[in-house]
C-alpha cells in the first residue's frame, strides 16, 4: 500500500461502560455524600499527514486513507497485533478440503453505525463494486483470488458479476470460491478493499458518499463525526459496534498537517499525541532524548524510484539501469534519511518468508546490485550503450515527488548523484499529495518518487504490484512474461514452485528490465507521548488505536 508521510487517551481501567462512582452510603450530620465522578473522555490525537485522496474502501490505495478505513469499517476477518487472522464480522468460517471454497458465518450482532444489520449482501455488493471496471478500483486485483474475478474486472471471456465465485447463502452466510488455493487468503479478507459498504448510501450519493459524516456509514469501531478539509477527521466510538465494550478510546482526532517541522512542533507543544514523520535533522536528537517518545519501528516495504517504462528515454532498459546503478544508497540513508533505513539491493526486502519458513525470501534470492555504493563504472557504460556517452545528448527530464521535506531532501540527493555520476541534469518538481497521486497514476512523468508497504506478509504483496493491469503499477511496466510468472505463483499448490516463480519474476523486473530503482527498505520512525499504551504500530504501516489508553487516566 502506498506509504504517506492519535493515539488514544484511554482509561487505564477496561472501560466496560461503568463510570467511576464516588462514595455512596447514607449521609450523616458530619459527612455529606460525595458527588458521582464522571468519566473523562479518552481522546487521542494522531497526525495522519496529508488529507487522504479518498476514504472509500474500493478506491483507496494509500496508508493514510486505509488508516481511517480500518477504524471505521471492518471486514470478515481482522488481524491481531501479530498480523494473525482473528474473527471480525465473521465469527467463524469453514474451508473445503481442496482449499477453494470458504464459507463465512457472520455474527448476528454486527451493525452499521445507524443500527442497521450488516449482512452477507453488503459484502457481495462491495466486492462486485470493487471488481466492476466502471469503479476503476486500483486494488481490484486483490479480488482476483475470487473465481472469475480477473476476467470480470478486465472484461474477458464474457464473464459477468453473476459468474463470480461469490454466493450469498442467507443474511449471515456467504460462500466464496477461489480461483486457486491461496495460503494467505485470510489476510486478503482482512484487507480494506474487501470491507463491506452500504449499497443504499453509496448509490444515493454517488462519489460523494465518503465525503460527509452524514453519509459515511461504516461498520467499524468508530464513526466519523467531523471532516474538516485539509485540517482533521474526528471519530467517536460507535455505540452500535458489536465489540464496543472492548474499544478503549472515546474519540480519535486525525489531524492533517503535512509539514514535518510543524507536526514535530505541535507534538512537542502537546497538540498531537502521535506523529510518524519528523524532519531528518531532528531524528538524532529525538533518539537521544528519553522523554521524546521516539520509537524506531519496523515496516515491510520499499521506497523506490519510478521510471516511466513507456516514455522516452526511460523506455530503454539501459537508461533505467544507468540511473539505478548511479545511486549511492548507503550515503542516502546515512546522510539524508537518517532513520535506520536499510539500503535496498532488491525490491522485496527482509521480513517475508520463503518456501522454507526459516529462511527469508530476500536472503534466498540474493542481491541484484551492491546497495552499499554506487557502481559508477557500470552506470556510465549502460548510459553510453544507450547512446548517451557521459550524458551527452541526454534529454531534459524531471523527477517528480510529493510535498514534504523528507522527499525533497531525497530528490536533491538523487539529482546530485545523477549529475556527478552520469553527467545528466535532472530537474525537480513537487506536487500536493492528491494531485501527485493522480499525475503519477496517469503516467504523466519521467521519473517519480514512490513507496510501497506490504498489504500482507507474503512476497506476493510486493510483486503483483507490477502486473500489467494492476491499478498500482505506476511504472507503466508491461511484460507478458512477468504477468505469466505472477499468474503461475498464484495458481500452484506447491510452495517451492510458488516461491520460485516469484524469484523469477523479481529477476526479470530488476535483473533484466531494471523497471524501477529501489532505494531503501522502510523503517517506521514515530513519536508517541509517554503514557499512551496499547497502540498497535504494525509492520504494514498502520497505527491502530482500538485498544489504546492513557495509563494514568
Amino acid at each position: 500500500m502506498r506509504k504517506k508521510s492519535l493515539v488514544v487517551l484511554l482509561a487505564v481501567l477496561m472501560v466496560l461502560s461503568v463510570a467511576i462512582a464516588g462514595c455512596g452510603g447514607q449521609q450523616t450530620q458530619d459527612q455529606s455524600a460525595k458527588p458521582a465522578e464522571t468519566k473523562k473522555d479518552v481522546v487521542i490525537r494522531y497526525n495522519l499527514g496529508a488529507q487522504p485522496e479518498t476514504i472509500d474502501p474500493a478506491l483507496n490505495s494509500a496508508v493514510d486513507g486505509a488508516t481511517v478505513i480500518l477504524h471505521t469499517f471492518e471486514g470478515l476477518v481482522n488481524l491481531d497485533e501479530h498480523q494473525q487472522p482473528v474473527p471480525g464480522v465473521a465469527e467463524k468460517w469453514d474451508v473445503s478440503d481442496d482449499g477453494l471454497v470458504w464459507t463465512f458465518h457472520l455474527r448476528d450482532n454486527a451493525k452499521w453505525t445507524d443500527g442497521q444489520p450488516v449482512t452477507a449482501k453488503d459484502f457481495d455488493y462491495a466486492w462486485k463494486r470493487a471488481l466492476n471496471p466502471d469503479t476503476a478500483s486500483e486494488y481490484a486485483y486483490q479480488l482476483y483470488y475470487i473465481k472469475n474475478g480477473e476476467d470480470y474486472n478486465t472484461g474477458k471471456n464474457g464473464v459477468t458479476a453473476d459468474d463470480l465465485g461469490i454466493k450469498v447463502i442467507d443474511d449471515h452466510t456467504i460462500e466464496v470460491t477461489l480461483a486457486a488455493p491461496t495460503p494467505y487468503i485470510l489476510q486478503i479478507f482482512a484487507f480494506p478493499t474487501l470491507f463491506p459498504v452500504r449499497q443504499d448510501t453509496v448509490e444515493a450519493n454517488g462519489d460523494k458518499w465518503a465525503q460527509s459524516p452524514d453519509t459515511y456509514i461504516g461498520n467499524g469501531a468508530f464513526k466519523v463525526t467531523e471532516m474538516a478539509y485539509q485540517d482533521h477527521i474526528t471519530m467517536v466510538k460507535n455505540d452500535n459496534y458489536w465489540n464496543k465494550d472492548a474499544i478503549k478510546p472515546d474519540k480519535l482526532i486525525f489531524t492533517e498537517v503535512v509539514d514535518e517541522s510543524t507536526m514535530l512542533a505541535s507534538y512537542e507543544n502537546g497538540e498531537m499525541d502521535v506523529i510518524d514523520s519528523m524532519p531528518n535533522a531532528d531524528i538524532e536528537r529525538l533518539k537521544n532524548d528519553p522523554n521524546s517518545g521516539f520509537v524506531l519501528g519496523a515496516n515491510l516495504g520499499t521506497y523506490y524510484v519510478d521510471f516511466n517504462n513507456q516514455k522516452a528515454p526511460f523506455n530503454n532498459p539501459l537508461v533505467r539501469k544507468a540511473f539505478s546503478l548511479a545511486i549511492d544508497r548507503k550515503s542516502l540513508v546515512e546522510n539524508v534519511t537518517k532513520a535506520g533505513q536499510i539500503p535496498a539491493d532488491a525490491f522485496v526486502g527482509p521480513g517475508f518468508p520463503d518456501a522454507d519458513p526459516t529462511k527469508e525470501f530476500h536472503d534466498v534470492q540474493g542481491a541484484f546490485y551492491d546497495g552499499s555504493k554506487a557502481n559508477v563504472e557500470e552506470a556510465k557504460k549502460a548510459l553510453a550503450d544507450a547512446g548517451y556517452p557521459d550524458g551527452k545528448g541526454f534529454p531534459k527530464v524531471t523527477y517528480l515527488y510529493n510535498e514534504g521535506q523528507g522527499h525533497q531532501d531525497i530528490a536533491q540527493a538523487l539529482q546530485e548523484m545523477w549529475k556527478q555520476n552520469l553527467g545528466v541534469q535532472v530537474e525537480l518538481s513537487s506536487q500536493e499529495w492528491q494531485v501527485f497521486q493522480e499525475t503519477r497514476r496517469r503516467g504523466e512523468y519521467d521519473i517519480a518518487r514512490d513507496g510501497w508497504l506490504g498489504d500482507y506478509t507474503d512476497p506476493m504483496t510486493m510483486l503483483d504490484l507490477f502486473i500489467s493491469n494492476s491499478g498500482n503499477n505506476n511504472l507503466q511496466y508491461k511484460s507478458k512474461e512477468y504477468d505469466a510468472l505472477i499468474s503461475k505463483a498464484k495458481s500452484t499448490n506447491n510452495e517451492a514452485d510458488r516461491m520460485q516463480a516469484m524469484h523469477d519474476a523479481q529477476q526479470l523486473l530488476l535483473g533484466t528490465d531494471w523497471a524501477c530503482a529501489p532505494l531503501y527498505f522502510y523503517t517506521d520512525p514515530y513519536c508517541v507521548k509517554p503514557g499512551l499504551k496499547g497502540m498497535i504500530a504494525d509492520p504494514l504501516g498502520f497505527k491502530r488505536f482500538h485498544y489504546a489508553y492513557w495509563e494514568n487516566q
